[in-house]
């Protein structure tokens, strides 16, 4: 059974693909529906066609994608479309690496779990059609629009609106009409957190996860969520976990793994809640509080 972990980006959902894939069980796949290059737009790990951030899928239009991520949940890597689209000494060491990861997991039984924030709108299909277990990281809207505002990052909500299948299913996205085009990326965070969150709480299947009640005590949170992933618990792997959550939190918001770069790093977790806000002014944190009520 493939584990999807997905919520926005910035919820926190590397850090737990990594503490879930420490006991050695999963085969991490790092966002395979990102439209940049890297780390999406390898059909060796992918074999379809991203057109937006937040690509919504569902029955509609499963006829590409349901082919596409069961390759994917099977650990079937396609060397030669990846060969053919992706040629640079960065992207062959990469095709490399996640090619002999698929051979290596097929070959042990182990499964697939697919790190994915821009599948966060399609969560539901995930787990109703691949048949996924999929958790859904939720973090609080002040510390989510800080973590933006700090790294200078927007939404642009046309990617959204442009997508007809997502409107018709969600048609509260409509709602979004009016900060097309605006230079407030506190509001406009903010109303992606409102409307994403929304969506969330009303799709049946998934698993609903607080970043802040997680990484406030992670060790018996990731016990839980390795039961409900149908993942062993053990005691290396609470080691692996506990180690991993430690650290003085001083390294960069981005660090290369490997050959991806990823926003987990080391660090203890609970840093992060010292100070949700940093990055907005104390007027900016109320009008996120009163913008995502």
């Amino acid at each position: 059974m493939t584990v999807l972990v997905t919520g926005l980006p910035r919820s926190g959902t590397s850090w737990t693909g990594r503490m879930l894939a420490a006991g050695r069980e999963l085969i991490y796949v790092n966002e395979p529906l990102n439209p940049q290059h890297p780390p999406g737009r390898c059909p060796g790990v992918l074999a379809a066609r991203v057109t937006h951030r937040f690509q919504y899928i569902c029955d509609d239009n499963a006829g590409v994608w349901l082919p596409a991520f069961r390759d994917t949940a099977a650990l079937r890597y396609r060397w030669l479309a990846e060969l053919r689209a992706n040629r640079s000494p960065y992207d062959l060491a990469r095709m490399l690496r996640y090619g002999t990861a698929f051979a290596y997991g097929r070959l042990t039984g182990r499964r697939a779990l697919l790190d994915d924030p821009f599948a966060v709108l399609s969560a539901g299909w995930f787990a109703r059609r691949l048949g996924c277990r999929v958790i859904a990281l939720v973090r609080d809207p002040v510390s989510f629009v800080a973590s933006w505002q700090r790294l200078g990052w927007t939404v642009y909500f046309h990617e959204l609106l442009e997508q007809p299948l997502l409107v018709r299913d969600h048609p509260e996205l409509l709602e979004l009409r009016e900060l097309v085009g605006s230079q407030d990326r506190v509001a406009k965070a903010a109303a992606l957190w409102r409307v994403t969150t929304g969506i969330l709480r009303r799709t049946p299947g998934i698993r609903l996860v607080s970043y802040e009640s997680l990484a406030a005590d992670p060790i018996p949170g990731f016990r839980d969520l390795y039961a409900y992933a149908g993942l062993r618990w053990t005691p290396a792997a609470e080691r692996r976990i506990a180690r991993a959550c430690t650290g003085d939190g001083r390294a960069a918001a981005f660090a290369w793994s490997g050959l991806s770069r990823t926003a987990y790093r080391r660090m203890d977790p609970r840093l992060a809640l010292a100070d949700p806000a940093r990055g907005l002014t104390g007027e900016d944190a109320e009008r996120v509080r009163v913008l995502t009520a």
